[in-house]
């Protein structure tokens, strides 16, 4: 099946025949405290089943499927609070934006429907530090499953040295989250995690593994789905941050234990592939999926 997409001034549409499969808002309008950037939300299974929450009352920053840097030498372009150490969450002002510049629909194999956008990062008191460019792939839609395969490519243009860090590399146990991050539905609470070389759980949290799964079940429907986020091996050391309570959320962060530094000029680029699924997949069928169709 060949994805379609359809744009509009401020988001992008794919579509999988007559099921919208995610829309991508690039010009959001939200409040400055939460960190306007660009997100995925809704987005669904082929039978149309919503799989991403949009602001929660408990972080109303999170939304849906988003790119998400916690702390950039003390900037915060996730959103919300900022944790300082020995104080806790603190509401500062360095809350940044990320910043639409504009979006070009890729000519794509007739199996396939790709965009690229190019952002700029901009501090709450208006410095410009980082230039990113994004691509997106969907892919592999086999009448129960999609992909999408999401690279990024983040260039410092502060004229210094970045260091990207986390909640946990200022202090917070288990709180590494920054990079790529995905809030599921409320219904999704207390769902299967699974991952790979056998392992699973809330025990993930903070834990090396190629790929992780997610599996929820869906309120009024009598439907299940699973999310599969594959980390491509040229990441370095992702470790990832997840949490089936209070509320549903993955995060291969790239700064979970460990700050990472980005020189002046310099580039980081890190690559992920996300599958939704219908069903509840279990580890056989995710494992079999994960080796039929390598990077």
């Amino acid at each position: 099946m060949k994805p379609t997409i359809v744009q509009a001034a401020d988001f992008l549409a794919v579509c999988a025949g007559d099921v919208e499969i995610f829309r991508y808002v690039c010009r959001p309008e939200v409040s400055p405290f939460e960190g306007p950037k660009p997100y995925l939300h809704p987005v669904r299974t082929l039978a149309g089943d919503v799989v991403t929450a949009y602001r929660p009352h408990d972080h109303r920053w999170h939304k849906g499927i988003q790119m998400t840097a916690t702390d950039v030498s003390g900037q915060n372009f996730w959103g919300g609070v900022t944790y300082v150490r020995d104080q806790g969450y603190v509401e500062l002002p360095n809350v940044g934006t990320m910043r639409h510049q504009d979006l070009v629909v890729a000519d794509t194999p007739s199996d396939r429907a790709g965009f690229t956008e190019r952002l700029a990062w901009h501090t709450q008191a208006g410095e410009h530090w980082v230039d990113e460019v994004r691509e997106f792939t969907v892919q592999d839609i086999d009448g129960e499953s999609w992909a999408l395969r999401f690279t990024t490519e983040l260039t410092n243009v502060r004229g210094e040295p970045l260091v990207f860090g986390s909640p946990t590399t200022s202090g917070r146990e288990l709180a590494g989250y920054t990079g790529l991050f995905w809030r599921g539905p409320r219904a999704f609470t207390d769902g299967e995690i699974i991952a790979a070389d056998g392992q699973g759980g809330p025990e993930m949290m903070g834990q090396e593994a190629a790929w992780l799964a997610y599996v929820g079940h869906h309120d009024e429907v009598d439907r299940s789905s699973t999310l599969v986020f594959i980390d491509h091996p040229d990441n370095g050391v992702t470790r990832w941050f997840v949490r089936d309570t209070p509320f549903p959320a993955v995060n291969p962060s790239f700064a979970f234990f460990d700050k990472l530094d980005l020189a002046a000029g310099e580039r980081l680029r890190l690559r992920y592939r996300l599958v939704v699924a219908d069903g509840a997949w279990d580890r056989a069928r995710i494992e079999s999926y994960v080796e039929d169709h390598p990077w």
